[in-house]
């Protein structure tokens, strides 16, 4: 099987492995041998770990996933000219990769942490020469779409990369709604991660508007419900959280 180096062993690298291990070799860099075999009890399976300083990454397939700002300071430890190089690193543009790391090919992706169940919604853009092999890869950990452009990752990235937290937030929220009008709150989580599993399915193949409308009987509870969300703005903030994780993205890569 090819192998997959990490660069970094934090959250993302870790549910990407997890996503990937049955169908690559995996090994992972970083800093701390502790940590580096944290990682690896918490993966499960048997994993190869280096050392970040003095690490060879000559002809490899990298997937980077330090923090944006370590970039530089990273790069300095490596040696060698990677192969094919994929960035998860949100906000940080394709130049910068190629001006530290200097890799033959770079592929920034956008992955989200349901890789490590194989559902992640991952956008990639890039070098088009990498672009099937960096595909490739990226579908073992769920679905990819190619974008033509870093403004449109970055969008993207608002969306389905920092989406996660916006569910959990909605969700944890209507479960709190639930047990306010007298749920047990053990039976108010039941009904709720029953609603998102068939609502994920749903809605990919209904139109949001459609789904909704198949719902709202007039002057029902789901009016009523709705009613209450638009009056407390929610479309407005999701279209605002969008807009301000979209600027935070911008001001990273620059």
């Amino acid at each position: 099987m090819q192998t997959i180096t990490f660069i970094g062993n934090g959250n993302m690298a870790l549910s990407i492995a997890k996503g990937l291990h049955e169908k690559y070799n995996i090994e992972v860099v970083g800093r701390d041998q502790n940590k580096l075999d944290d990682f690896a009890n918490n993966l499960g399976f048997h994993i190869d770990t280096y050392l970040l300083k003095d690490f060879d990454i000559t002809n490899k397939t990298i997937l980077l996933c330090v923090k944006p700002n370590n970039i530089e300071e990273v790069s300095k430890l490596l040696h060698g000219k990677a192969d094919l190089l994929i960035s998860v690193l949100a906000g940080t543009n394709i130049a910068s990769i190629k001006k530290h790391l200097k890799p033959k090919f770079v592929v920034r992706s956008m992955p989200n942490l349901a890789a490590s169940i194989g559902q992640s919604m991952t956008t990639l853009t890039g070098d088009e020469a990498a672009k099937d092999k960096a595909i490739a890869i990226l579908n073992s950990i769920g679905k990819t779409l190619w974008l033509n452009s870093e403004k449109e990752i970055d969008i993207a990235t608002a969306l389905a990369g920092s989406g996660p937290a916006y569910l959990a937030l909605i969700a944890e929220a209507l479960a709190d709604g639930a047990v306010k009008q007298g749920l047990k709150r053990k039976d108010a989580m039941h009904v709720m991660r029953g609603l998102f599993e068939g609502f994920g399915t749903l809605i990919q193949e209904i139109h949001p508007s459609l789904l909704k409308d198949s719902v709202m009987s007039p002057g029902g509870t789901t009016a009523a419900g709705y009613g209450a969300l638009e009056d407390g703005n929610v479309r407005a903030s999701c279209i605002d959280a969008i807009e301000e994780a979209y600027k935070k993205a911008k001001e990273l890569s620059s």
